[in-house]
């Protein structure tokens, strides 16, 4: 199956590895410590599986989920459960802050 219509990224704004950008290339995108996740954060402060970005085709919409995590998952400064991204919200996982990118993808 295809990947999203629409073509997000996540961009890290603070720390070592600022400026370095995440492609959101599935439905499911996990982000954790542990190394089989999609996006993996060396930082001790998040969970192993601690959040997780979907991607719903039907509405061609972008919403991160916190899995759980005992520190939380926060957007734009807030403690989400689940919350839906639009262009340029920031997402806090653990230390690491994230700004969400999104284009649109030409049909043709």
């Amino acid at each position: 199956m295809a990947g999203p219509v629409a073509r997000a990224s996540l961009l890290i704004r603070n720390g070592g590895f600022e400026g370095m950008r995440y492609e959101i290339s599935a439905d499911e995108t996990v982000i954790g410590r542990n190394p089989t996740t999609d996006i993996t954060l060396l930082d001790d402060g998040i969970s192993r599986e601690h959040a997780l970005i979907l991607y719903d085709r039907d509405s061609e919409r972008f919403s991160v989920e916190d899995l759980q995590s005992t520190n939380g998952t926060k957007v734009n400064g807030k403690r989400v459960r689940s919350q839906e991204l639009a262009h340029g919200d920031e997402l806090e996982i653990g230390s690491t802050l994230f700004q969400f990118l999104v284009e649109s993808v030409a049909q043709g």
